[in-house]
Protein backbone atom coordinates (compact mmCIF):
# COMPACT_ATOMS: atom_id res chain seq x y z
CA UNK A 1 0.00 0.00 0.00
CA UNK A 2 1.37 3.36 -1.01
CA UNK A 3 1.82 6.08 1.58
CA UNK A 4 2.45 8.82 -0.96
CA UNK A 5 0.42 12.03 -0.84
CA UNK A 6 -0.10 14.22 -3.90
CA UNK A 7 -0.59 17.91 -3.15
CA UNK A 8 -1.86 20.17 -5.91
CA UNK A 9 0.06 23.34 -6.78
CA UNK A 10 -0.22 26.12 -9.32
CA UNK A 11 3.24 25.28 -10.69
CA UNK A 12 3.29 24.70 -14.44
CA UNK A 13 6.80 25.71 -15.55
CA UNK A 14 9.55 23.27 -14.54
CA UNK A 15 12.36 25.68 -15.38
CA UNK A 16 11.01 28.37 -13.04
CA UNK A 17 10.52 25.74 -10.32
CA UNK A 18 14.13 24.58 -10.66
CA UNK A 19 15.45 28.16 -10.47
CA UNK A 20 13.28 28.94 -7.45
CA UNK A 21 14.47 25.82 -5.58
CA UNK A 22 18.10 26.58 -6.41
CA UNK A 23 17.74 30.16 -5.12
CA UNK A 24 16.23 28.72 -1.92
CA UNK A 25 19.40 26.63 -1.50
CA UNK A 26 17.58 23.34 -2.08
CA UNK A 27 19.44 20.59 -3.92
CA UNK A 28 17.32 18.75 -6.49
CA UNK A 29 17.82 16.37 -9.36
CA UNK A 30 16.06 16.22 -12.69
CA UNK A 31 13.89 13.28 -13.51
CA UNK A 32 12.14 11.32 -14.39
CA UNK A 33 13.56 9.82 -11.20
CA UNK A 34 12.06 7.67 -8.46
CA UNK A 35 10.75 9.31 -5.29
CA UNK A 36 11.60 6.92 -2.45
CA UNK A 37 8.86 6.19 0.07
CA UNK A 38 7.65 3.79 2.73
CA UNK A 39 8.89 0.17 2.53
CA UNK A 40 10.83 0.81 -0.66
CA UNK A 41 7.82 2.05 -2.64
CA UNK A 42 8.62 4.54 -5.38
CA UNK A 43 6.79 6.82 -7.78
CA UNK A 44 8.39 8.72 -10.64
CA UNK A 45 8.65 12.49 -10.66
CA UNK A 46 10.14 15.11 -12.98
CA UNK A 47 12.09 16.68 -10.12
CA UNK A 48 13.28 14.99 -6.90
CA UNK A 49 14.58 16.44 -3.63
CA UNK A 50 16.43 13.78 -1.68
CA UNK A 51 16.17 13.83 2.12
CA UNK A 52 18.78 12.43 4.50
CA UNK A 53 16.25 9.90 5.85
CA UNK A 54 15.98 8.19 2.41
CA UNK A 55 12.39 9.39 1.86
CA UNK A 56 12.21 11.89 -1.00
CA UNK A 57 10.06 14.81 -2.09
CA UNK A 58 9.10 15.04 -5.74
CA UNK A 59 7.25 17.24 -8.17
CA UNK A 60 5.26 15.16 -10.63
CA UNK A 61 3.37 16.38 -13.73
CA UNK A 62 -0.32 15.44 -13.63
CA UNK A 63 -1.13 16.72 -17.12
CA UNK A 64 -2.03 20.21 -15.92
CA UNK A 65 0.44 21.16 -13.16
CA UNK A 66 3.22 19.81 -10.98
CA UNK A 67 2.04 18.16 -7.78
CA UNK A 68 4.20 17.75 -4.72
CA UNK A 69 4.58 14.01 -4.08
CA UNK A 70 5.92 12.72 -0.77
CA UNK A 71 5.33 10.35 2.10
CA UNK A 72 4.38 13.13 4.52
CA UNK A 73 4.95 10.90 7.54
CA UNK A 74 8.68 11.15 6.79
CA UNK A 75 8.79 14.88 5.97
CA UNK A 76 12.21 16.12 7.09
CA UNK A 77 12.44 19.78 6.09
CA UNK A 78 12.99 22.87 8.27
CA UNK A 79 9.54 24.14 7.28
CA UNK A 80 6.16 22.42 7.50
CA UNK A 81 4.70 21.10 4.25
CA UNK A 82 2.48 24.21 4.04
CA UNK A 83 5.39 26.56 4.82
CA UNK A 84 7.61 24.80 2.27
CA UNK A 85 4.96 25.01 -0.45
CA UNK A 86 4.30 28.66 0.36
CA UNK A 87 7.99 29.53 -0.03
CA UNK A 88 8.40 27.43 -3.19
CA UNK A 89 5.26 28.94 -4.73
CA UNK A 90 6.40 32.47 -3.95
CA UNK A 91 9.87 31.82 -5.42
CA UNK A 92 8.26 30.18 -8.45
CA UNK A 93 5.98 33.21 -8.96
CA UNK A 94 8.96 35.59 -8.83
CA UNK A 95 10.91 33.49 -11.36
CA UNK A 96 7.91 33.24 -13.68
CA UNK A 97 7.31 37.00 -13.58
CA UNK A 98 10.99 37.76 -14.24
CA UNK A 99 11.17 35.24 -17.08
CA UNK A 100 8.02 36.50 -18.80
CA UNK A 101 8.87 40.18 -18.35
CA UNK A 102 12.38 39.60 -19.76
CA UNK A 103 10.80 38.01 -22.87
CA UNK A 104 8.82 41.25 -23.31
CA UNK A 105 11.90 43.45 -23.04
CA UNK A 106 11.63 44.45 -19.38
CA UNK A 107 14.48 44.48 -16.88
CA UNK A 108 14.35 44.08 -13.12
CA UNK A 109 14.85 47.49 -11.55
CA UNK A 110 14.09 46.76 -7.90
CA UNK A 111 13.27 43.92 -5.53
CA UNK A 112 11.84 44.65 -2.10
CA UNK A 113 11.04 42.10 0.60
CA UNK A 114 8.23 43.42 2.78
CA UNK A 115 7.71 42.79 6.50
CA UNK A 116 4.63 40.66 5.77
CA UNK A 117 6.74 38.27 3.69
CA UNK A 118 5.54 39.54 0.32
CA UNK A 119 7.96 40.53 -2.43
CA UNK A 120 7.62 43.68 -4.53
CA UNK A 121 9.20 43.63 -7.98
CA UNK A 122 9.69 46.69 -10.15
CA UNK A 123 10.45 46.06 -13.81
CA UNK A 124 11.13 48.67 -16.43
CA UNK A 125 11.51 48.94 -20.18
CA UNK A 126 13.08 51.78 -22.08
CA UNK A 127 11.56 52.69 -25.40
CA UNK A 128 13.19 54.76 -28.12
Amino acid sequence: MSHFSNIKTQIRNLSSLKTALSKMGIDWKSGPSPVRGYQGNTVNAELVIEQDNNYDIGFSWNGKEYELVADLQYWEQPLSVEGFLKQVTQGYAVETILSESTKQGFQLAETQKNEDGSIRLVVQRWSA
